[in-house]
């Protein structure tokens, strides 16, 4: 069991946001409010050790986040796998009573509210515990032990790992699945399309989502 005191969150926002002309997806605007907002919103009281922002570039485009911007600590490999190291080695360094560190993406606007706490209390031995809804596992939206950044940093610099697939497969992870009630609770804004569908969501009401059947063991 994996507790909210000792959870860290930790917003992966170093994509390109090619499909979205190029712009920092996070701050793509939905009904009003910056979909990092929406995200800032659903995982902040789910976290006790606070949050914080795996993003390269200029920190001041990100000066209304309430924690720390962390830019990758291994330059040139980019990808969620350097934002998560970064998350990693941020915590053991400056947050000593952290031992794990909670991912989602930066374009999620609709993240479950017992995102934390089903992650924390998955069953089984397997390190990670990892999201999944409608049959299909998010890579990014997993809760990861501190301790794993050694091997993570070995797995970027000497092996050249970059598939975030790979590196759970190797570890091991419990699987948690949630329903899809009306809207999938880890729907990513990839494109403009997206953008349009998850505006018509957002103004459907929708029924609270509730877990279907215990936990997956991957």
């Amino acid at each position: 069991m994996v507790d909210r005191p000792h959870i860290l969150g930790l917003i992966l926002a170093g994509g390109l946001g090619r499909r979205m002309g190029g712009v920092d997806k996070p701050l793509v605007r939905l009904g009003g409010r910056t979909l990092l907002e929406r995200v800032v919103e659903r995982l902040g009281p789910q976290c006790g050790a606070g949050l914080a922002l795996s993003a390269n570039g200029d920190p001041a485009r990100f000066a209304g986040f309430p924690g720390s911007v962390l830019p990758d600590t291994v330059p040139g490999l980019p990808g969620p796998l350097a934002g998560l190291l970064a998350g990693l080695d941020f915590a053991a360094a400056q947050r000593p009573e952290v031992s794990h560190v909670l991912t989602v993406p930066g374009d999620a606007p609709f993240l479950p509210a017992d995102l934390a706490m089903r992650l924390g209390s998955a069953p089984g031995d397997a390190p990670i515990a990892l999201a999944a809804s409608g049959g299909r596992e998010h890579y990014t939206v997993a809760l990861w032990p501190v301790g794993l950044r050694g091997d993570l940093r070995r797995a970027l610099v000497e092996r050249d790992e970059r598939r975030v697939g790979g590196f759970i497969a190797r570890h091991g992870a419990t699987v948690v699945e949630w329903p899809v009630a009306g809207v999938d609770p880890f729907l990513n804004v990839n494109t403009p399309e997206d953008l349009a569908a998850a505006a018509e969501l957002d103004l459907k009401p929708r029924p609270v989502s509730r877990a279907s059947g215990p936990p997956l063991k991957a």
